[in-house]
């Protein structure tokens, strides 16, 4: 059993509940809003580069 997921695969969990590109921007932004610390946390768990990650921290406040 892997101990990661891939970003891919998350989005991939994410379409198959019926997600759309609107509905992840705003489960972003909560995350941000509510858990900044444990959303920093989790893109670094999916293995985003720290540049990719502060950017989408940005685009989520």
């Amino acid at each position: 059993m892997k101990k990661t997921v891939t970003v891919d695969e998350w989005v991939a969990l994410f379409r198959e509940t019926g997600l759309d590109d609107a509905q992840m921007k705003r489960w972003h932004r909560a995350f941000e809003k509510h858990h900044p610390d444990a959303h920093e946390t989790f893109l670094g768990w999916l293995g985003l580069p720290s540049e990719r990650i502060a950017r989408i921290r940005e685009e989520s406040r």
